[in-house]
């Protein structure tokens, strides 16, 4: 026979303990009699759901329980083990005209979904609310009824047999009700399967009554040992990922019964009931509750409170790792210690609660569990570490200083080197194609902008062929070495500046423009070398989210600005009809003349951002199957240049067109593709080049790693790592190659990065109804970055087809990505509170910690930095716009002397301090010793038996 660890059903008289522990002008304050007798009860059932009672210093016997419990579980976590998904399933006993059947009535995986009482449909997922007393009751039915616990079992008809044959042993059944009851417990289960659309239509066709007469025939039939047709071929099953296991809970009135008949079992390994479950799934749990009649109600509401329980993560790794009945107390007491009660008459009980966007991970609720549940803990270290939570951890694995020459560089190449082959095969998905084509076409525009704007600024030394070469080779080469390979390298706005100055002082004095920068190129390239030697790549952890923030959102107005701009500078070639009158419609002839030129490129350009908005928003919209939605959603961006560029040539518009040089020469014919370093120049150019290249490192470097910073923060889930020094590495050996050709110089993009990332972002396909999808962190990847830059280099031969897109659409592509990336910062959600009474704001986390006038003052500090930068950047004085970035380490220092640390560690990040880091580590392994000590001292001293907390109202 079966083995299991079996657990009496006597019940631990605990209100004679309690009245004992209870001083004697308390017990006389309550009520006499019958009535005190039901609340004595309850005061012992609430007293032990309390962790500490303000009484006692002391820690409850089931937060004990529950801790060495879960301590074995955090450490299986540690090593990579997880606890399956559990899917729950609540069937009540119904009589109907042909006899006794089982149906299913709800469903659980993380949220309740309830059968509607036409039963036709299910309900939309909604968060569970129970009475407490119902909780009280389970509590007690644990305690009563039989607990199985590691039960060894093949079939339903195993476990039945086992359950009953326990209940007999222990006098709780009588021996003549086994065959009633294996007869009930046996019956055919009725699964409410959810059809496609198209089958329901099918079956109407054939018949209303169909779907009735299938589901009441065969009401007599035995639960059978395989799974049945339709539960495998049931789509809810996608919904719910591989490894998952049941939890069967049945629950109903038997008028045979004279007394409630209990039995919560746990398998030792899962087992598939055949048709019990809804899913072909495994079963891991199983929870029974047949009982007299009139009470079909209350056994109903336990059944929902045994299913919430198992839904919950913390209760059910308890369950997982429960010993004998008192743990699974202990877990039940756990969970009613985290119940937030709401009161009766202050909101409608009928009322379906939305299911949150977002939950606690089980993995920092236990934590903070561990936390109090040690007396050495107190609340601030839960503060400390939500704080740091919230921002980002400087030291990371990247930026330790190894103390070696090109000590980091050397660690980047070993942390990446492993994982060079999968960064090619892990692009084999279709979302990685929609990113191709959205990156190529905003690299194209890109090369394009900034190469005629060189050509403006340089007299065509650098122009639009120059930049798309130096575009192709610059980010093949970067994708194909660099440690961030989701980075996309381009001529940005400050480059572009300093090259417009460079250009004015050679012509001022008379110097070759070309050769003059072939040697800042090379000291650049000297001095990044012997940053990346010297591990500089630590200043790093200085760039604090001011500094991130503030660059980001002047790189996405420069991109705002360029677009509109250059939309409006078209308003001169295609003018607008302000004289039009909607009272001349009716006014017409036959005359036949040169049509006029309307202007259709601003409209073009609002439609568009606004239909690209449209198809990121339908990823989450209630419309439309959810593979539909997620297609559309990864292809929004192409599917707007599509329609656009459709309607611009079926309507015949006339708008520019994007113009590609079609033939491979210099854009200056007076110069050649090789730039050599002597002969235009005084001798003493190549020495004197080095004090305006301490101006371009400066700018390279902020430029390069403030981005490098913003796509390897913690929150884009990254799993490669990053590589600060190798991407710099890179830059300065491309550096060299671009100076001597002649080509533009190159950093990360900042806006074009984000908008790759944001394009390649994973979520999960398979989530629990009610439940958003999870962000699984970035298709981190080198094959959409390099053949965006190789079909950028090809561009040239595909100048017969491109030229057939609007230049509306694509300045569309740039407001687009300037808006995305302005909307990701924080900076734009402090913008908003300026306008918005404080009821109305939102719940952000740091308004909860932050005064809203500190709140406000930070973000004045941000927006003046932000305009001095624009100021500078469009005037004279750029020349000093690399110090000026510079300059915002120096003011986010400084304002540690207006806020406090506290508050800037809700609203940046903490800049690091290496003494106070390194006595925060002293700290943290003396707490971590006398927690380990203290455990080792209670478990030798402490009393045996359980602990009562009396608490008194």
């Amino acid at each position: 026979m079966s083995k299991a660890r079996t657990v009496g059903a006597s019940e631990v008289c605990l209100t004679e303990r309690m009245e004992s522990l209870i001083p004697q002008a308390e017990v006389n304050s309550n009520s006499s009699g019958a009535d005190r007798e039901p609340s004595s009860r309850n005061s012992v059932v609430i007293c032990q759901a309390v962790r500490r009672s303000i009484f006692t210093s002391s820690i409850s016997s089931a937060a004990e329980r529950v801790s060495l419990m879960l301590k074995p579980e955090e450490e299986e976590e540690e090593e990579g083990a997880t606890c399956p998904v559990l899917f729950i399933q609540l069937s009540e006993l119904f009589s109907t005209p042909e006899g006794l059947e089982w149906r299913q009535t709800a469903r659980w995986i993380k949220f309740e979904e309830k059968v509607e009482d036409g039963g036709e449909r299910w309900s939309k997922p909604h968060v569970t609310t129970l009475s407490l007393h119902s909780l009280f009751e389970l509590r007690t039915c644990i305690k009563k009824g039989a607990v199985l616990l590691d039960l060894e079992a093949h079939s339903f008809k195993q476990i039945l047999e086992k359950v009953i044959e326990t209940q007999i042993e222990n006098h709780a059944l009588r021996p003549e009700l086994l065959k009633q009851l294996m007869y009930v417990l046996l019956l055919k289960p009725q699964h409410h399967i959810t059809k496609s659309q198209l089958k329901m239509v099918a079956e109407m066709s054939v018949g209303s009554c169909s779907d009735k007469a299938n589901r009441c025939s065969d009401p007599s039939g035995e639960v059978s040992e395989v799974p049945l047709k339709e539960q495998l071929k049931n789509h809810f099953k996608k919904k719910i990922p591989a490894g998952t296991e049941v939890a069967n809970i049945l629950v109903g009135e038997a008028s045979f019964l004279e007394k409630p008949f209990i039995a919560f079992v746990r398998l030792q390994e899962s087992v598939l009931l055949g048709s019990l479950a809804e899913v072909a799934f495994p079963s891991r749990f199983l929870f029974i509750l047949l009982g007299p009649r009139a009470k079909v109600k209350a056994y109903h509401e336990i059944g929902r409170a045994v299913a919430t329980l198992l839904t919950d993560e913390l209760f059910q790794r308890v369950a997982r790792k429960a010993r004998d009945t008192e743990d699974l107390i202990a877990g039940i007491d756990e969970f009613l210690d985290e119940l937030t009660v709401l009161p009766p008459g202050k909101w409608d009980p009928t009322t379906r609660i939305t299911p949150p966007k977002c939950l606690p991970s089980p993995q920092k609720r236990i934590s903070l569990h561990f936390r109090e549940w040690n007396p050495h803990c107190h609340g601030n270290v839960s503060a400390i570490e939500d704080r740091h939570v919230h921002g980002h951890q400087h030291v990371s694995e990247e930026l330790k200083r190894t103390g070696r020459l090109f000590g980091g560089l050397v660690k980047d190449i070993q942390r990446k080197a492993p994982w060079y082959c999968s960064d090619f095969y892990d692009a084999l998905n279709i979302q990685c194609f929609s990113a191709i084509l959205y990156i190529f076409l905003a690299t194209v525009t890109n090369a394009i902008t900034f190469g005629g704007m060189l050509g403006d600024a340089t007299e065509n030394m650098q122009g639009v062929l120059e930049s798309f070469l130096g575009t192709a080779f610059a980010g093949a080469f970067f994708c194909l070495f660099s440690g961030q390979p989701l980075t996309i390298l381009s001529s940005t706005g400050p480059v572009l500046v300093f090259e417009r100055l460079l250009f004015s002082f050679s012509k001022d004095y008379s110097l070759d423009y070309l050769e003059f920068r072939l040697w800042i190129g090379l000291w650049v390239a000297f001095f990044g070398l012997i940053l990346v030697a010297t591990e500089a790549s630590y200043l790093v952890q200085y760039f604090t989210r001011f500094t991130e923030e503030g660059f980001c959102a002047l790189i996405s107005f420069i991109f705002i600005y360029d677009a509109v701009k250059k939309m409006l500078s078209l308003v001169e070639h295609y003018p607008v009809n302000w004289n039009y009158k909607i009272s001349d419609v009716t006014l017409y002839s036959c005359t036949c003349s040169v049509p006029e030129r309307d202007n259709s490129s601003l409209l073009n350009k609002t439609l568009f951002s606004a239909f690209s908005s449209f198809g990121e928003n339908f990823k989450s919209s209630r419309y439309f199957p959810t593979a539909l939605r997620r297609l559309v959603g990864d292809f929004s961006i192409i599917l707007a240049i599509l329609i656009f560029c459709g309607i611009d040539a079926a309507l015949g518009l006339e708008t520019p067109k994007l113009i590609v040089p079609s033939t491979i020469k210099p854009t200056n014919p007076a110069r050649g593709w090789v730039v050599f370093p002597f002969g235009a120049n005084p001798w003493w150019i190549c020495l004197a080049s080095s004090v305006p290249a301490i101006l371009v490192i400066i700018l390279i470097f902020m430029d390069q790693q403030i981005t490098a910073v913003i796509l390897n923060r913690k929150e884009y889930k990254l799993q490669k790592g990053a590589g600060f020094h190798l991407d710099f590495f890179c830059v300065s050996l491309l550096m060299i190659f671009t100076s001597v050709m002649g080509l533009p110089w190159y950093v990360s993009a900042t806006v074009i990065s984000l908008a790759h990332m944001d394009s390649l972002k994973k979520e999960s396909t398979t989530c629990a109804p009610g439940e958003q999808p999870k962000f699984l962190g970035i298709r981190e990847q080198r094959v959409t970055g390099l053949i965006v830059f190789i079909l950028t280099g090809l561009s040239v031969f595909l100048a017969p087809i491109l030229k057939f897109i609007p230049m509306p659409v694509l300045y569309g592509i740039f407001l687009y990505m300037g808006v995305a990336a302005l909307s990701s910062i924080q900076l734009t959600d402090r913008l908003q509170l300026l306008l918005m009474p404080a009821k109305h704001q939102p719940d952000f986390i740091y308004l909860r910690h932050v005064p809203l006038r500190q709140v406000h003052l930070f973000t004045f500090i941000q927006i003046l930095c932000l305009a001095v930068l624009w100021t500078i950047k469009s005037t004279a004085a750029a020349i000093i716009f690399p110090l000026m970035l510079l300059a915002l380490v120096g003011i986010r220092k400084a304002m540690e002397y207006i806020f406090s640390l506290h508050h800037l560690a809700w609203l940046d990040d903490i800049m690091p301090e290496k003494d106070r880091k390194e006595e925060e580590e002293k700290l943290k392994r003396k707490q971590d010793q006398d927690e380990s000590d203290s455990d080792d001292s209670e478990r030798m001293y402490q009393e045996k038996g359980p602990e009562i907390n009396i608490s008194v109202n």
